[in-house]
């Protein structure tokens, strides 16, 4: 595969995402595969897409309360949606005419790996979508690392948040790795069983230690267009420490600004397309939106569900996930619609129609995102904590500390296996696939 510096997308179809975090376990010693890691199984469970098989609707939710902080705002003027952006979605610009798709079209894909952490080891898995190997491992904190949420910007590097405090950033295309170690050359991982000591790697970008009891959220801003740089420029992250939401410059680590005091228990956070970060409060049991203009603050009861997981959608609406089943916030009424349970696990939309969710069976159960009814199932061999879609349409389940992510065609039903991971446990935007389309569409109505 020939990387490609810089994104310009064209419209790619894809399939649905989601991804899920939490403890650590044992890792599973594997399913009996050969030693690439990688078994096929066609059509297990109900396969390809099932209609009308499930009697799963819509229920209206609990209004929402305004509770803006910091900003001077009163509750009274209602909350502030600016829904999409001018960069939202796939830009249809063919890039300095070399005809690839930045955010996964063309025949080259730029952002075509999926990023896992491997909790109980302290290390993040970067796997190929496309091939399903392994092409690195990374330690990711200096020591004690508890690596958990990963987020994949749209130049397709990766930040990963250590649940006991530490964000580390990793460059996704080797030419951009620099030499820091003394050695020269640039060393860096070459897979599965390649993992370098902490500070010998050279595709690290940064650190940046947190002292932290909870550090979950990782939610990259999609940044600037650049027609020149043909890719994205700017980008920030959001990530939580404790009870303070953090936003970092994303070229260097450093701490730009602080929201302090706002949360209890931050589980997880997404950007929307203009930046901004809606945040999963479950010590609170609220939903948390901060503006990236004047970081004002706006809170909402959670829907009746609860959540555990949480997306932002292609119309730029905000979905809390767990245990089989969907909450989505609507931004017109500021309510709540739900379907299935509550429990855990993540979930993602596929920039389109379909949000994915898995039960605890190891259904992946495809929901429509307007009705809220069952449209698709794919069965796994396991219940996945995480769900996430990649830039070719595939949907990708991560199993629940343990050895396993599957990749499942939609459309087929066919599922592969990769069974080398070490108490693996993510449930976040790994591909960045759910930041290349939040808000890339206009809300209904």
């Amino acid at each position: 595969m020939r990387w490609l510096h810089g994104v310009c997308s064209v419209a790619v179809a894809c399939g649905a995402f989601a991804v899920a975090c939490g403890g650590d376990g044992a890792p599973d010693d594997g399913l009996g595969q050969d030693e690439s890691g990688i078994t096929l199984s066609g059509g297990e469970g109900s396969g390809g897409a099932t209609t009308g098989d499930t009697d799963d609707s819509a229920s209206g939710g609990s209004g929402g309360t305004n509770n803006p902080s910091g900003s001077g705002q009163d509750s009274s003027d209602g909350p502030k949606f600016d829904v999409g952006s001018e960069t939202g979605g796939p830009i249809d610009d063919p890039c300095a005419g070399d005809g690839n798709g930045g955010g996964g079209g063309g025949d080259d894909l730029e952002l075509s790996y999926i990023w896992i952490a491997n909790s109980s080891q302290g290390t993040i898995s970067k796997i190929n979508t496309q091939t399903m190997v392994e092409e690195g491992r990374y330690t990711a904190k200096p020591s004690g690392g508890d690596p958990s949420r990963t987020s994949v910007n749209l130049q397709g590097d990766v930040a990963v948040a250590n649940r006991n405090g530490g964000v580390a950033k990793f460059w996704a295309n080797p030419e951009d790795c620099q030499e820091s170690n003394g050695t020269p050359g640039i060393q860096t991982s070459s897979g599965t069983n390649d993992i370098l000591p902490w500070g010998e790697d050279e595709c690290l970008a940064w650190y940046t230690e947190l002292n932290c009891s909870s550090n979950r959220p990782a939610a990259w801003t999609r940044g600037d267009y650049s027609q020149a740089a043909c890719g994205y420029v700017g980008a920030q992250l959001w990530t939580a420490c404790d009870s303070d939401v953090l936003l970092l410059n994303g070229e260097t680590g450093a701490i730009e600004q602080t929201i302090p005091g706002i949360g209890s228990f931050f589980y997880g956070g997404a950007a929307d397309g203009d930046g901004n970060f809606w945040g999963l409060d479950t010590g609170n049991g609220q939903l948390l939106r901060i503006d990236i203009d004047d970081f004002s603050v706006q809170t909402w009861p959670l829907g009746p569900t609860g959540g555990y997981g949480i997306t932002v959608g292609p119309q730029g609406r905000p979905w809390t996930c767990g245990g089989g089943g969907v909450a989505r916030f609507n931004l017109d009424t500021e309510t709540w619609d739900t379907a299935g349970g509550s429990g855990i696990g993540g979930c993602m939309t596929d920039g389109d129609s379909v949000i994915w969710h898995s039960d605890s069976a190891g259904m992946l159960l495809g929901y429509d995102i307007e009705t809220l009814a069952v449209v698709s199932q794919v069965q796994l061999p396991e219940y996945v904590h995480g769900v996430s879609v990649d830039f070719d349409g595939y949907v990708w389940g991560v199993g629940f500390a343990n050895s396993n992510a599957y990749r499942a065609d939609p459309t087929t039903g066919d599922v592969q296996t990769f069974n080398q991971l070490v108490g693996a446990y993510t449930y976040s935007d790994m591909t960045g696939f759910a930041l290349n389309s939040a808000g890339s569409e206009p809300p209904e109505g």
